[in-house]
Formats: C-alpha cells, sequence, structure tokens
C-alpha cells in the first residue's frame, strides 16, 4: 500500500524526536558478539572478571556509586558505556583515559553533583541529565571533544556563559532537564545556545511552570518541551519564555509533550505561535482541565503547516462542541492530526479550507462525518483510521465534494455495503483507498472509485471477486491478503495490474493462467494459502519457476503443501508427481499397451507351452484328489496296492508284456496295467490317478511312440504332479528307443527336463547287458507294501 501522505511533517519530526531523546544511539555491527549486560542485577560495584574485549557494557538499574579507574582501563576497545540509573555521586572522567574508543557514555539519572574533567576526544554521545549539578557540568576541556554528537545535562541555576566553552562544537542535539530548578520570583536567569539542531528542555512534572530564564538560540530548528502544567494564571509565563526561544529564523519544529493546560491558554499558545516562523507544531499526551468555553482566535496569515495532536484527554465533561471543533476547523493550514483523542465530530469549516491534509486516527467518528461538506475543496488526503463508520455508501457520499481528494483511508472501521441496486459517489480523483480490516464481503467491488491505482482490502470477509465488477482499468496495486479467496484473480478487469497480495486465504488450486492474462505483473504475493498438492497444481509450480524470484514474494519458503497430509509442510518447489499418474490419456494408452503386450504374451505361452491343457489336467488333478479324499474319509490310512504303474504306448505293448512284466512280476512284484486294473465306469483320468496314487512306483516306457501318446502325457502329468504332492521319487524312467529332442512337443517339457538330468534307464540292445538293467530295475523296489483289494488285505 502506498505511504500516507503526510510528506514533510513525517520525515521532519522523525529526525527531530530520534535527536531530542536522548540523542542518537549508536548500533554497532559487533555489539551482539561483545556486549556484556549487567543491568538491573544489583550490582553495587563493577563485577570483575569482564571480558578484555568487551565493546558494550550495560550497567543500567544497579546500586553502584563509585566508578574506579581499575574497574575498566584494561577494556580498552570498549565503546558503549551504560551506567544510568545508579548511586554515582562523584566522578573522575579521567579513568576514561585508557578508553580511546569511547563513544556513547550515558551516566543520567544518577546522584552527581560534581565531575573532575578531562577530555575523552572519541565521545559522540554523552549524557548527565538527571543528575544533581546546582550549575551546568561544563568543563574547559568539553571543548575539546571534537566529534560530540548530543550533550545531556541538568542543573537547579543557569548562567548565560555556561555553555560557551562547547559553543563552538557542531551539536546535533542538547538535552537540558530542568526539574530541580528555581529561581525566586521576579528573578530572571539566561543561557545563550549556539551551536545545536535540536534542544530538548525537561521541566519537573509535578510543578506548574514558573521557570522564569531566558533562553536564546541560534541555530535550534527543533525545540522540544516536556512536562508543562499550566493554568489561566501561569500562561503568560510559558508565552513569555518562548517569546525568546522563537525569536530566530531557524526553529521550524516545536513539540509539546505531557502537557495539562486549560482550553484558555492552548488556545493563547496557538494565538501565540501563529504569526511565528514555526512550521510544525506538535502536541502529545496532553490533558485539558477546567473548562471550555468560547475564545476568541484570529486566523492570521501563518507560517504554519502542520497541527499534530495525539492522546488529548479531555477533563471536562460539560461543554459544547462547536466551541471545541470550531477553533481546529477553521484553521487555515495544510495539514492537521488529531489522533487517539474522545472526539466525535468535526466540522465542516465555514468557507473553503486551506487543508491538504486531514488525520482523525482513531477517534469515535460516524458515518455523519463531513456529509454535505464542500468547502474542503482543496484537500488531497483524508485518514480516518480506527472510527466507527459502518456503512462504505455514505462514506462515498461524503467525498463527493472534495474535488481534490486523491488518497482515502478508513481502514480499521465496521465497513460494510449490503450491494443494493443504488450507485455508489465518489470523489472523481481517488487514486488510493485503503479498505483494510473492515467487514466488507463480494459486494464491495460493485462499490470503488473508477480511477483507482492502489486499493487495499485485506483483512475483511471476501470470498470471490464477481465477474462483474467495475473495470478498474488504472488499479496497478490490488491487496486482498486475509480474506477467503479460493481462487487467483484475473485480469480482466484490472488490466494494469502490477502487484497483487493475496497471501493468507483460502487459494488451493491456483490456475497457471493467472501469470498469462496478467502480464503487467511485477510483484505477486501468494503465500500462505492451503495448497492442494495434486497434479492440477504442477502447471502453476511450472509457471512460477518460470517468474522471476523478485516478482514472486516470499518464495519459496511461504509456498507449502497443505493437502494430502502426505505432503503437508513440503515446499511446492519440492513437490514431484510423475506425469503418467497426471495424464489420464497417456495412463489409459500406457495400461492399454501393457495390457496388450501381456495378452500377447500370454497367448504366446499357451500356444508354446500349452498352458490350456496344463489348466485342465490340474482342474482334473483337483476334482480327482476331492473325490477320492471324500470317499476315504471312513478309513484311517490309505494303503499302497501296487508296486508300480506302467505307462507306455500301445506300439511299445509287445516289449511289456513279453520283457518287463515277466521279469517283475517273477519277481513278486505287483504291476497295475490299466487293461486289467482300471475300475470299469471310472472315468479314465480317475483311474489313472487312482492307480498311480495306489502305487508305490511309476514306470514310464519312453520311446518315440510315448512321445506322440495324448494318454501318456496325462500319465506322466499325474505321476511328475504326485511326486512333488507326496515328496518322493516315485518315476522310473525306461528308454526304450532313442528319442530326439527335437521330436518331443513343447508341452512336454518336463519330459525334457527329466531326459536333460539323465534320471532314465536306457533299455540295452545286447543281450549281455540285460541282466545289470534288470538289477538296477528290482534295486528300486525295496519296500514291503500292505495290498489291499476291495474286500480284504494281502501282505507280501
Amino acid at each position: 500500500m502506498t505511504k500516507d501522505k503526510e510528506p514533510i511533517v513525517r520525515s521532519f519530526h522523525f529526525v527531530c524526536m530520534i535527536t531530542l531523546i536522548f540523542g542518537t544511539i549508536i548500533q554497532f555491527s559487533a555489539e551482539s558478539e561483545f556486549a556484556v549486560n549487567e543491568s538491573n542485577k544489583g550490582l553495587t560495584h563493577v563485577p570483575k572478571g569482564l571480558p578484555p574485549k568487551t565493546i558494550v557494557l550495560d550497567m543500567s538499574q544497579n546500586y553502584i556509586s563509585e566508578l574506579h579507574l581499575s574497574d575498566i582501563s584494561f577494556l580498552s576497545g570498549l565503546r558503549v558505556l551504560r551506567l544510568s540509573h545508579n548511586r554515582l555521586q562523584y566522578l573522575d572522567i579521567s579513568i576514561f583515559k585508557f578508553n580511546q574508543d569511547l563513544e556513547y557514555l550515558d551516566l543520567s539519572h544518577n546522584q552527581l553533583q560534581k565531575i573532575s574533567c578531562h577530555a575523552v576526544t572519541s565521545l559522540k554521545h554523552l549524557d548527565l541529565s538527571f543528575n544533581d549539578f546546582d550549575a551546568l557540568p561544563i568543563c574547559e576541556e568539553f571543548g575539546n571533544l571534537t566529534q560530540l554528537n548530543f550533550l545531556g545535562l541538568s542543573a537547579k541555576h543557569l548562567q548565560q556563559s555556561d555553555l560557551l566553552p562547547v559553543a563552538h562544537l557542531h551539536l546535533s542535539g542538547i538535552l537540558l532537564e530542568l526539574e530541580g530548578y528555581y529561581v525566586k520570583e521576579h528573578e530572571t536567569e539566561s543561557l545563550q545556545i549556539l551551536n545545536t539542531k535540536t534542544l530538548h528542555l525537561i521541566f519537573h512534572p509535578n510543578n506548574f511552570f514558573s521557570v522564569q530564564a531566558n533562553i536564546s538560540v541560534s541555530n535550534v530548528g527543533c525545540l522540544q518541551l516536556s512536562n508543562i502544567r499550566l493554568k489561566d494564571e501561569n500562561c503568560h509565563i510559558l508565552i513569555t519564555f518562548l517569546s525568546e526561544l522563537t525569536r530566530g529564523p531557524n526553529l521550524l519544529n516545536i513539540t509539546f509533550n505531557h502537557v495539562e493546560t486549560t482550553w484558555k491558554c492552548l488556545v493563547r499558545v496557538f494565538q501565540f505561535l501563529w504569526p511565528k516562523p514555526v512550521e510544525y507544531l506538535n502536541i502529545y499526551n496532553a490533558t485539558i482541565v477546567e473548562k471550555i468555553d468560547k475564545e476568541d482566535f484570529t486566523y492570521s496569515e501563518t507560517s504554519l503547516k502542520a497541527l499534530k495532536i495525539e492522546h488529548i484527554t479531555n477533563k471536562v465533561f460539560l461543554f459544547s462542541q462547536t466551541v471545541l471543533y470550531t477553533v481546529l476547523s477553521e484553521m487555515n493550514i495544510m495539514m492537521l492530526t488529531i489522533s487517539d483523542t474522545p472526539f466525535i465530530h468535526m466540522l465542516c469549516p465555514q468557507a473553503p479550507s486551506t487543508f491538504k491534509f486531514l488525520n482523525f486516527t482513531q477517534n469515535v467518528f460516524t458515518d455523519s462525518i463531513f456529509q454535505e461538506c464542500s468547502t474542503l475543496v482543496r484537500l488531497e488526503t483524508l485518514i480516518l483510521q480506527k472510527n466507527e463508520l459502518k456503512d462504505l455508501f455514505k462514506v462515498g457520499l461524503m467525498t463527493k465534494d472534495m474535488p481534490s481528494l486523491e488518497m482515502l483511508d478508513v481502514s480499521w472501521n465496521s465497513l460494510e455495503y449490503d450491494g443494493r441496486d443504488r450507485n455508489c459517489t465518489w470523489a472523481e480523483r481517488i487514486e488510493v483507498l485503503n479498505l483494510s480490516s473492515n467487514i466488507l464481503t463480494d459486494s464491495v467491488f460493485r462499490c470503488l472509485p473508477p480511477r483507482l491505482r492502489v486499493l487495499d482490502l485485506h483483512s475483511n470477509r471476501i470470498t470471490s471477486i464477481p465477474e462483474n465488477v467495475i473495470h478498474l482499468e488504472a488499479l496497478q496495486e490490488l491487496n486482498v491478503a486475509s480474506n477467503s479467496l479460493a481462487h487467483l484473480p484475473g485480469c480482466d478487469s484490472f488490466s494494469s495490474l502490477s502487484v497483487l497480495i493475496i497471501d493468507y486465504n483460502s487459494v488451493s488450486n491456483p490456475s497457471a493462467h493467472f501469470f498469462q492474462s496478467c502480464q503487467k505483473i511485477r510483484s505477486i504475493n501468494a503465500g500462505n494459502n492451503p495448497f492442494q498438492c495434486t497434479c492440477e497444481l504442477r502447471e502453476f509450480i511450472r509457471s512460477i519457476g518460470q517468474v522471476s524470484s523478485e516478482v514472486v514474494e516470499g518464495w519459496p519458503d511461504s509456498y507449502k503443501c497443505d493437502y494430502p497430509e502426505s505432503y503437508k509442510g513440503t515446499l511446492l518447489k519440492d513437490f514431484h508427481v510423475s506425469p503418467l499418474s497426471c495424464n489420464t490419456a497417456l495412463l489409459i494408452a500406457t495400461i492399454g499397451v501393457t495390457g496388450l503386450v501381456l495378452a500377447v504374451a500370454v497367448t504366446v505361452l499357451c500356444v508354446y507351452f500349452d498352458l490350456p491343457w496344463y489348466l485342465r489336467m490340474v482342474c482334473q488333478w483337483t476334482q480327482t484328489r476331492h473325490r477320492a479324499r471324500n470317499t476315504s474319509l471312513h478309513k484311517l490310512q490309505r494303503a499302497l496296492q501296487f508296486h508300480a504303474f506302467i505307462s507306455y504306448s500301445e506300439h511299445d505293448s509287445a516289449w511289456v508284456k513279453n520283457e518287463l512284466l515277466p521279469n517283475l512280476e517273477k519277481e513278486d512284484i505287483r504291476i497295475c496295467l490299466h487293461e486289467r486294473n482300471f475300475v470299469p465306469g471310472k472315468s479314465i483320468v480317475e483311474n489313472i490317478i487312482n492307480c498311480i496314487e495306489k502305487s508305490y512306483k511309476s514306470i514310464f516306457v519312453l520311446s518315440p511312440n510315448f512321445v506322440q501318446s495324448e494318454w501318456c502325457h496325462y500319465e506322466l502329468y499325474f505321476a511328475h504332479h504326485n511326486l512333488f504332492h507326496e515328496g518322493s521319487n516315485n518315476l522310473i524312467l525306461i528308454l526304450l528307443d532313442p528319442i530326439p529332442q527335437n521330436s518331443i512337443p513343447s508341452k512336454y517339457h518336463k519330459l525334457k527336463a527329466l531326459m536333460a538330468q539323465r534320471t532314465y534307464l536306457e533299455w540295452p540292445k545286447e543281450k549281455s547287458k540285460h541282466g545289470l538293467f534288470w538289477a538296477n530295475i528290482r534295486a528300486a523296489f525295496n519296500v514291503k507294501l500292505t495290498l489291499t483289494t476291495e474286500n480284504n488285505d494281502v501282505k507280501t
């Protein structure tokens, strides 16, 4: 928000006040590192063991009554020494002769009555005020303090030549404390102050003003008088006192602080100063007592530009408000400030006024203020902060007869706008409008001056900016912080917008389109919002990343994720999400392609490995075993009935029946053959499974004929499956005739694996080797079986 237009008075008065209040306090870069704070610790003497490298030493607010050379001589780098509010009664300044860098020495608020002088030429700030000196403690040696900037003094009596030793020094400020000052009635003392820019005189806070001293000044530009108690009878004493001080042409700023006065005396002081060269008059912390009656005031030509009255307490409860307001409202000055007072109203000037600046902060003005007031024709700045304004429509009407008004501040009120179909009327030239800290809603955008350049609406109740807002083509700065806005405003209605402040709102998914629609934006502050870190936010983050860091205020520290919980507190610049999860079309395409590739792969595998066949086998195996278990639940155990089940191709049956069976059965090896042991009525698959489960071994006669047999494949599959199910090695492979690897179908991958492991017995063509072959076969059968039939058990 553009600063308040109180140009000269604020800056000029600020400079004076900084210098007046105990001088300019010097700041040191090393202070934090080499500062020792021993203040308010009940000390009666300077503590031992201070660090030799100490630069700043604060021993204020203790009970120290003496200061010796040995206390601080070893602190060669000491630059700041604060000893205020102690009990020093005597001081020999020569104890600082080894502290050649000492620049700031505060000895105020002690009980000093006498000092022995020594020139510490490095001193810039020396404060001896609020002590018990009878005369001003000025030594000839002070004339050598060529760097001295501020001098604080106190005395009970004044002499014309007291300050001559320092008259040639160019001081910025002198503080003269005169709380103990006293002379007999009708006696007058004099003091000449030659070279200082500011002079601060402090009197006794409980005594009525009675100082009868002629203090003449040469170059004083700022004068501050503190603790002034006046009544009608002694008002002339103050005016006489001021006569000498205001004689020169350089005194431009006068400040009265802590004043108790009657209304009549206050008006007399105003009237006395009116024709003087004084340009800025400030009154702080004033109390009006006794009565307020009508006082005549002559508004002659004046050099006064600004009158500032802050914090007025009125102890007169029955009086005419018009009497009070008239004196102030008719002043022919440019700037008037009356703040923090109980004023409930202000009169409209009777004739065209010279006011250009009016500040009525923290009063109790209502919407009736300045209604139908057509005499404030030169008014450029009006500040009505912290009052009791309630209707924005009436505020607009108030300004309609202020043709020069450019800046209006009505923040910190209770302003509302009902949004009814009534056109708001404003002064045509308003460019800066402060409506912050009110209770305005979205409808405020339908009641705004059309030529605004700066608009402050922070801390209201705005949830959105309506589409049908007044087109503020000249608006450059918009502050809508601390509202409830959910979106960034576009620049369709604010084509010149260059500064946007929208932090502390409810913006969760800001649009990246903002930077495209607001081409003139030079500064945006959108931090401290509840950002939802989802896919939609990626474009906004990317847009911010493309903008200069000087444009995005608070980036990146003020921009954090609020949702989802897993990202809460994460800086937006650190939020990353894969493009695949945010692009629906790409995600669908990826899933489709992956599914298609998977389907093709499955199809290829099914064709190559005959997976449907294996699935069918698994299903049949599971069903058959389930039926077998259901029929055997009444038995405690299932006994083996055969030593071996033989699987072979019908084309190899001659060898099986003529060679294999006779040689096995003559050894009492019980063999299961499908043609004699399959149970009629059961399916072939169920018979195969039952025979394999009732047999200790399964013998497979392998040959080129075997691999071409579908049923042989079934039997091999079930036998191999039973191998893993039972956990035993129950397969005997007999290679009757060689089988080329390339002739074995792909679905016989188990057979390929078994043959690759050389786990088969090869039938020898030479008869001489047949004996060894049968011996190997018989060796595989070394178990006693409990053989069962359907009706009885037979042991072998």
